[in-house]
């Protein structure tokens, strides 16, 4: 059943002993005063709907520890301890002095709880809720998009460390398959860490590979999959996953015969760690190359107030910053219905993204992304006319071609001779092109991108965001957690208590009960 706070301060109550002494302005002075307000208990009832049972601890109290653990990026075992020994959070919870905290699985169960309700993100909500009537973004008619990489919690693992351990963890998690794994001649799986062999030796890396992907295919081949629970099967094709990811045919071979090599390319989308499947090979730049997830946030440039996070992993065109951008601004409830000024570096010029912040009635002020050339220093598509009601396309020494069902364009044997063509390709041809659906979007954007108060106002705004992603990720660079869900959870929780901070900064008080700046 649901516990609940009756209002009634503890012996040795560190709030009326020592509340003074917590710096004015701080999270933890006002959570002391105002956490009932922040978190009431009706906003919990949902998770307990038995009456039956002992009482939980009280939601505001877990809800703003919740906010404080994030907050300082502790464990739950050090968010239990300083519960128990730190005086400020003994206040902040409504403590005595003598009171000793709840075990550290109490906030592994409240999230458990969160992750299955109706409502997962709902400190965010309530923080949300505050900045609303806050009026902190009344007239604020920006927001800005970016991204960041954080780094996971496990380790990366190599091919054969992969094949492994999900052999091993096949045999232990799929009823009859241990003594499948027991008679497989490829290795020892009960043998601890990785087979000896002499691993600077190409030929005996390529033979244990074939050995192990041929345990693989065979330990696959015996399982009856349909039989299988959920989590079983999700087990089985995880193995099926890295059995084929990182390897191909020797050389000379179909895989028939069971000779394989480690692959000579990355697989995309690869699954780099068995222990957290969801952690993926990330490259934010040619130059800087890291392994964890991609957190994506929605900020209000002014105010540095975050509207909208969402974290996923961090490779897939799915997962792309122009992918998940118009999901960010739908997600932002602060925005009603009123039209903003959309803003975003080049990772969010693609045409499907200008068209789906045009057609949401908003206005991009998004860096276009840059053109190709096929010759440096020569042509862009810009420097070709299309006609989409004629379906043409004219190249500039006016050549006129028709633009095909698939939208590519052939100019062919009429480059031959072109007084151009050193401009305009090297191919011996002629130029081809492809032509993308929102080309002509992309296009009519970089004719505004050109304007000189489109790119004052980018100048002045759009970099305010990376403030935002500083504070969201100082002493945050890691995820804590296993898996998109838990750390998407985690994500939304630090941008609820980033956003409590900052609106202490811009003077929130409560007044009658009522939210607002000072």
């Amino acid at each position: 059943m649901q516990g609940r706070d009756d209002g009634q301060r503890q012996l040795l109550d560190v709030g009326a002993f020592a509340g003074h002494m917590l710096p004015a302005g701080s999270v933890f002075a006002f959570l002391a005063e105002h956490r009932h307000e922040l978190f009431p208990d009706d906003a919990f009832a949902d998770l307990f709907p038995s009456g039956r049972g002992r009482p939980s601890t009280p939601a505001d109290v877990i809800a703003s520890v919740m906010v404080l653990q994030t907050l300082h990026s502790l464990s739950d075992r050090e968010t239990a301890e300083a519960v128990t020994f730190d005086l400020r959070w003994k206040a902040a919870c409504g403590f005595g002095l003598t009171e000793t905290s709840f075990h550290p699985t109490v906030l592994t169960y409240w999230r458990r709880r969160l992750a299955a309700s109706t409502r997962p993100h709902r400190i965010f909500e309530a923080v949300s809720e505050v900045i609303a009537q806050s009026g902190a973004l009344s007239g604020r008619k920006r927001r800005a998009l970016d991204s960041t990489i954080l780094d996971d919690a496990v380790a990366r693992q190599d091919a054969v460390t992969q094949l492994v351990a999900q052999i091993r963890r096949v045999g232990r998690e799929v009823p009859g398959a241990d003594m499948i794994v027991t008679s497989l001649p490829g290795h020892d799986y009960a043998k601890p860490g990785k087979p000896d062999i002499a691993w600077d030796d190409k030929a005996a890396r390529d033979e244990l590979v074939s050995r192990l992907v041929t345990d693989a295919l065979a330990l696959l081949t015996a399982i009856d999959a349909a039989a299988l629970t959920e989590p079983q099967q999700e087990t089985v094709a995880l193995l099926a996953l890295v059995a084929g990811q990182d390897v191909e045919p020797a050389e000379g071979s179909d895989g028939t015969d069971g000779r394989w090599r480690i692959a000579r390319k990355v697989a995309p989308d690869r699954v780099i760690s068995t222990v957290d499947p969801d952690t993926r090979h990330a490259h934010k730049s040619r130059e800087k190359k890291q392994d964890g997830f991609k957190a994506h946030i929605a900020i209000e440039p002014d105010t540095g107030l975050v509207t909208a996070v969402v974290l996923t992993k961090a490779s897939g065109a799915e997962n792309s910053d122009a992918a998940r951008g118009a999901a960010l601004i739908a997600a932002d409830t602060s925005i009603g219905t009123d039209p903003v000024d959309v803003l975003g570096d080049s990772a969010y010029g693609s045409g499907d993204l200008l068209a789906q912040v045009t057609a949401a009635g908003h206005t991009p002020i998004i860096k276009p992304m840059p053109l190709s050339r096929a010759v440096p220093g020569g042509f862009t598509i810009d420097d070709f006319t299309v006609d989409e009601a004629a379906g043409t396309m004219t190249c500039p020494a006016g050549l006129t071609r028709l633009i095909s069902p698939k939208r590519r364009v052939t100019f062919g044997s009429a480059c031959t001779g072109c007084p151009l063509r050193a401009q305009c390709t090297t191919a011996t041809r002629g130029r081809k092109m492809e032509l993308h659906p929102q080309q002509q979007i992309q296009r009519e954007h970089r004719a505004r991108a050109l304007d000189p108060d489109f790119q004052a106002v980018y100048r002045q705004h759009r970099p305010m965001v990376e403030r935002s992603i500083a504070w969201m990720t100082r002493g945050a660079r890691r995820v804590p957690y296993r898996g998109v869900v838990k750390n998407h959870a985690w994500w939304n929780t630090r941008a609820a208590a980033i956003n409590l901070k900052r609106l202490l900064g811009l003077g929130l008080t409560s007044q009658n009960g009522v939210w607002a700046l000072g």
